[in-house]
């Protein structure tokens, strides 16, 4: 069987070396190899670079030597009590400790030699070697990210300033969505994980801050791919305190998380029609498919039901899964399907908050749009709007908050009076497509494209199984 298809955001290509996570020794050291690369997020935006003598940007990679004055006291990883000593070895709670500096989080290794590629935790690259032994056992490029939300603009300004000095060109934050317009296959893969791991830690470190379990403030393990208790720090004074119940287990808010949402692409029975719906919310006369998130003890498929059920009122069959789209806004799974439905039947759009509009589109409906230049093109103010239905954010402010946590922008969400009003006011030119719907670079994009040129889903001759 051929491997699925493989969407924009997906196919990571980093090793990502997780069992070198807690080494000390191998991160302090990689951190500053000068195969080194960071790439740089403030308040979720990803840092862009701009080439001299071009126009196209992609995603900025700067060096150690670039952001060093950003990074904080040394060591970066195994900070102990007091600034600048290192955290004696074999503490579990001081593995890769980050107690002070901006948020670092270690993504893994590009590799890019074929004949040394894959390394394993073997013996040439355990964690129980040498950090000179794994380093010179590793060819490619490392990669970190790092979170300057919390750094003055002046001296985030002046190191970009002197890396466009050495290295020409020019930076500039940009809106995460807006982003993946000039984002490459490679750049968007590398992204989802870093600004993923950005948010999760911006949410849990700087927003909420504290243990659930007692209390106490939190800090960063594991090259930022862990969080934990700082009672539990072999220095902290806990007079009078009960142990937190952290210290022992396993405990799911303190590793990165990822909530799968399922997304649906409905079909008919004919084979030649395909349900949309559009959000409240959403920008003027843009359709996509209908999403939302998995429910304990649901299957996927079980939510493909439910959701389209409580929606629209629509009954389904036939589920069937396609591929499936990191969607890093802030740490979703997109899990994507095809089902069918009856179109005779009556669609609701009075069930609940979030959906507008739901109506059966022809074959030749959606192979019109997508054959117009427009069609699935979103603009700036598109992405914003689409943005803030899933942060729940005004649509209007340039940056968005990286604290907000909904399904997406394909999701849905309820309405604020107001900006439906601002949205439909802006006039489309006469050659404008009849509606949109999502570009390439979103699974639902590639779901109506998919079925629209019968690749995928189902088709007029194909065959329609019973329930499952």
């Amino acid at each position: 069987m051929g491997e699925a298809y493989v969407n924009f955001l997906s196919g990571s290509p980093l090793n990502r070396l997780s069992w070198l996570r807690t080494s000390q020794p191998f991160l302090n050291a990689i951190a500053h190899a000068p195969s080194t690369r960071w790439l740089v997020f403030k308040e979720g935006q990803p840092l862009l670079h701009t080439q001299p003598s071009a126009s196209k940007q992609s995603l900025a990679r700067l060096t150690t030597s670039d952001v060093k004055p950003l990074l904080g006291p040394e060591p970066f990883f195994a900070q102990g009590q007091q600034e600048g000593e290192l955290a004696q070895p074999d503490v579990p709670v001081l593995e890769a400790a980050r107690l002070r500096g901006p948020p670092i989080v270690f993504l893994g290794l590009h590799e890019t030699d074929a004949d040394s590629s894959n390394a394993l935790p073997s013996s040439e690259f355990s964690a129980k070697t040498s950090a000179e032994t794994v380093i010179s056992n590793i060819k490619g490029t490392p990669y970190f990210s790092l979170d300057v939300s919390d750094v003055t603009s002046a001296e985030v300004d002046k190191v970009l300033q002197a890396a466009a000095t050495r290295g020409g060109g020019e930076f500039e934050f940009s809106e995460p969505r807006a982003a993946l317009a000039v984002f490459d296959a490679f750049d968007a893969a590398l992204s989802a994980e870093a600004r993923s791991m950005v948010d999760w830690n911006a949410r849990n470190k700087r927003t909420y801050q504290y243990c659930p379990s007692c209390g106490s403030p939190v800090y960063s393990l594991w090259a930022g791919w862990k969080l934990t208790c700082s009672s539990l720090l072999p220095w902290a004074d806990n007079t009078g305190k009960k142990p937190c119940p952290t210290a022992r287990g396993l405990h799911n808010f303190a590793h990165p998380r990822t909530d799968a949402v399922v997304i649906m692409a409905v079909i008919d029975e004919t084979g030649d029609k395909i349900l949309l719906g559009r959000n409240k919310k959403w920008p003027g006369k843009f359709y996509s498919c209908m999403a939302g998130f998995i429910e304990p003890g649901e299957s996927f498929e079980d939510a493909v039901k439910r959701e389209l059920w409580e929606e629209a009122g629509v009954k389904v069959w036939n589920v069937r899964y396609h591929s499936s789209q990191p969607w890093p806004y802030p740490a979703n799974l997109m899990v994507g399907f095809y089902a069918i439905a009856n179109s005779s039947q009556p669609l609701r759009t009075d069930l609940d908050n979030e959906l507008e509009e739901a109506r059966w589109y022809t074959r030749q409906e959606i192979l019109q749009v997508l054959a117009h230049r427009d069609g699935t093109t979103l603009t700036r103010r598109d992405q914003r709007e689409l943005a803030a239905a899933a942060e729940k954010s005004n649509p209007n402010q340039q940056q968005q908050p990286t604290s907000s946590s909904t399904a997406n922008a394909l999701a849905g969400d309820a309405v604020k009076a107001g900006e439906k009003e601002a949205a439909n006011a802006v006039q489309e030119p006469p050659s404008a497509p009849p509606f949109k719907m999502p570009p390439l670079t979103a699974i639902a994009g590639v779901l109506i494209a998919e079925w629209a040129h019968g690749r995928a889903g189902f088709q007029p001759d194909s065959p329609k199984r019973g329930n499952l």
